[in-house]
C-alpha cells in the first residue's frame, strides 16, 4: 500500500467517526415518531411541523452524545456501566430521581419475570 492509500484509508476511518458532516438531511431519523408522540403528549399538534421534530432530535442526539463522552471520560476505558450516568446526573434532582425511579422499576419487572418463569417450569414438570 502506498503512503497516498494509506492516507486515503485513514482519512475514510476518521470520516465515519465525525457525524457533524453529515448533513441534517442524510442522518437517520432515530427518534422522530417518538419525539412526535411526546410533543403530541405535551401539548403540541398530533402531527408537529418536521423542522420541530428534526430540531428536537439534534439536541436530545447532542444531549445523549455529550453524556457518552463524559460517561467515557469517568469511567473505565471503553466501558459505560450505569453508575457513571448516575454520577454526571446526580446533581440535577430531577434525572436523579427519575433514574432511580426507572432503575428501581427494572429491578422488579427483572424479579417478577424471574419468579413467572419458575412459576412456569414448576407447573411443566
Amino acid at each position: 500500500m502506498t503512503e497516498s492509500e494509506k492516507d486515503i484509508a485513514v482519512n475514510e476511518f476518521e470520516d465515519d467517526d465525525n457525524e457533524e458532516d453529515i448533513p441534517l438531511e442524510k442522518r437517520k431519523k432515530i427518534f422522530s415518531k417518538e419525539l412526535r408522540c411526546m410533543m403530541y403528549g405535551f401539548g403540541d399538534d398530533q402531527n408537529p411541523y418536521t423542522e420541530s421534530v428534526d430540531l428536537l432530535e439534534d439536541l436530545v442526539i447532542e444531549y445523549i452524545t455529550q453524556m457518552t463522552r463524559k460517561a467515557m471520560e469517568i469511567g473505565k476505558s471503553g466501558r459505560i456501566i450505569v453508575e457513571d450516568i448516575i454520577f454526571l446526573i446526580r446533581k440535577d434532582p430531577k434525572k436523579y430521581s427519575r433514574v432511580k425511579e426507572l432503575l428501581l422499576m427494572s429491578e422488579e419487572l427483572r424479579k417478577a419475570r424471574k419468579a413467572f418463569d419458575e412459576i412456569k417450569y414448576a407447573t411443566t414438570k
